[in-house]
C-alpha cells in the first residue's frame, strides 16, 4: 500500500513542473525578449525536480514489477506510467534542453532566441500533457482489479 501511496504522490509531483509551464505560455509567448529573458530566472533551480522524476520512474516501474503476476492490468498501467515519464526525458532532451545549452540557461541571448523559445515553451506543454497521462496511468495502477 506504501509504495502505491508513494508512486501517484511522485508521479502528482513531477506534474507541478509541467503543469506551471503549460499555463502560462500563451502569456510567455507574448512577451519581449527582454521580458522574457528576465522572466526566465525564475526557473533557476528547478532541476531539483529530476529527483523527483527519476524516483516516479522508480516507483512506476517497480510496482509494474510487483504487479505483474497478480493484476496484469494494474501493471501495464503502471508500466505505461512509467514508460510516458521516460518519454517526458526524451522530449525535454529533444526539445528543452538544447534552449538552455545555446542560452547559458537563458542569461545570454543567442540570434535564434525565439526558436529556442517556441521548442522550450512547447516542448514543457507537452511534457505537461504526457505527465498528467502518466498520472493518470499510475491512478489506475493503484485502483488495482477495478474494472
Amino acid at each position: 500500500m506504501f509504495l502505491k501511496l508513494l508512486t501517484l504522490a511522485l508521479t502528482a509531483l513531477i506534474l507541478l513542473p509541467g503543469g506551471a509551464h503549460l499555463l502560462e505560455l500563451p502569456a510567455k509567448m507574448q512577451l519581449t525578449q527582454n521580458e522574457y529573458f528576465a522572466v526566465q530566472k525564475i526557473y533557476a533551480g528547478w532541476a531539483v525536480f529530476s529527483v523527483a522524476i527519476f524516483a516516479a520512474i522508480i516507483a512506476n516501474g517497480l510496482l509494474f514489477w510487483l504487479l505483474r503476476d497478480i493484476d496484469m492490468p494494474a501493471a501495464r498501467a503502471a508500466l505505461a506510467s512509467t514508460l510516458l515519464i521516460c518519454l517526458t526525458l526524451v522530449v525535454f532532451f529533444i526539445w528543452v534542453f538544447p534552449g538552455n545549452q545555446a542560452t547559458d540557461d537563458w542569461t545570454s541571448i543567442p540570434a535564434n532566441w525565439e526558436t529556442l523559445r517556441r521548442n522550450w515553451e512547447y516542448g514543457h506543454a507537452a511534457n505537461a500533457v504526457l505527465t498528467f497521462a502518466a498520472l493518470l496511468a499510475t491512478a489506475r495502477a493503484i485502483m488495482g482489479g477495478a474494472r
